[in-house]
């Protein structure tokens, strides 16, 4: 009986290891709470930051209407009877950038919507205007008629760091004002996630990538840090069935507030282009090129006529920073030229026969002119 005593608590404490359902002792093994401290806040506990931004994100409702098929079964046939209009509703979410009612969201969340209207965090319901769209950053700028809305204050998405905890607030399957935590994984990821078909320019992809759970309705909403500034626009999630399954991305601050203010301004986003085709480097290339490190972006081709052709760049070049920035990637290249507009007098480092060089280009629209382009 003894022996058969002790197999079977072999077996369960087998069991309870696999299911990982034995208790921690904290008797016997100390431990010590991991806390992120930033300025007077804590990561741990972001309940202060939840109530100072969650006012600031909106819930979007859109609805468009569609020429559908109209069939009417008769005896047994099928008859298309012609077309018919029906009404379809989608639904997202916004951050308010200004107490007199200006929400930067998503383009894909008001994409094609004949009416939009916003519902605050306090319940009201306020039809919006559409003031601009940006398809190749996935951005648009629509308006309530209000004042004295909250607003988010812009963060410098720039300084933002790989491990720092963020809040994701929106409105994921209709459930208004949803607050979920997490940290940035990863930053200036180029997913290949936004569609410009419709457009002649380039899309931007810069992502910010984070854990924090994103869900279809969060899209336009607000990634905000621990001093409740605002770092992102979430746009989208790394899903194969649509639903979260551990990544989501967000569109970079800094450039989300280059495009707004643009939108607001002339109604469409200023581009600036440099001019040049690159490679992203690798330690092949950087060996041929003759450097110990694996940095910057090649230069493959530079467009005859264009900003980086006048300023003297040439194929071959190791583009090494934009305006003082590092850019090691074509993702960072793009987001580091897309705060700037055509006209801007830019600083670009770059490597040549052994030596850097510094140049200053003056970039230009997608016409290859300086001019502001409006809609």
């Amino acid at each position: 009986m003894k022996k058969v005593i002790i197999a079977l608590s072999f077996v369960f404490s087998i069991v309870a290891l696999v299911l990982g359902i034995i208790p921690a002792r904290a008797q016997e093994v100390p431990t010590q709470p991991v806390n992120y401290v930033q300025g007077n806040l804590v990561a741990t506990d972001f309940s202060q930051v939840a109530a100072q931004t969650i006012d600031g994100v909106v819930h979007i409702r859109t609805v468009q209407t569609r020429l559908t098929p109209l069939y009417q079964s008769f005896f047994g046939f099928i008859i298309n009877q012609g077309m018919q209009r029906k009404e379809y509703s989608a639904y997202g979410s916004g951050v308010i950038i200004s107490e007199d009612g200006y929400i930067v969201t998503n383009n894909h969340v008001v994409q094609d919507a004949e009416r939009i209207s916003v519902t605050l965090n306090d319940k009201r319901v306020l039809e919006a205007q559409l003031i601009g769209t940006d398809p190749a950053t996935d951005l648009a700028l629509i308006k309530v008629n209000a004042k004295g809305l909250k607003a988010l204050e812009f963060g410098d998405s720039d300084s933002a760091r790989v491990g720092q905890p963020v809040l994701a607030i929106g409105n994921p399957f209709n459930l208004t004002s949803t607050v979920t935590a997490g940290i940035i994984s990863a930053k200036a990821r180029n997913m290949g996630i936004i569609d410009n078909a419709r457009g002649m320019e380039s899309p931007i992809e810069s992502f910010i990538q984070t854990d924090a759970a994103v869900n279809p309705g969060n899209s336009g909403g607000a990634l905000v840090d621990a001093n409740a500034k605002l770092i992102g626009i979430v746009t989208a999630i790394a899903s194969a069935d649509g639903y979260y399954t551990g990544y989501s991305f967000a569109i970079p601050a800094n450039l989300a507030k280059k495009v707004s203010s643009d939108l607001k301004r002339y109604g469409a986003a200023q581009r600036a282009y440099l001019g040049v085709q690159v490679i992203e480097m690798n330690d092949q290339l950087a060996k041929q090129i003759g450097i110990n490190q694996v940095k910057g972006v090649l230069i493959g081709r530079v467009v005859p006529n264009a900003a980086a052709d006048h300023a003297g760049l040439k194929e071959g070049d190791l583009l090494l920073s934009v305006s003082g920035v590092e850019v090691n990637s074509f993702a960072e290249m793009m987001q580091e030229l897309g705060r700037f507009a055509p006209g801007d007098h830019v600083n670009v480092n770059y490597y040549r026969d052994g030596k850097t060089h510094s140049t200053t280009v003056t970039l230009q629209n997608s016409q290859g002119t300086t001019e502001i382009i409006k809609r």
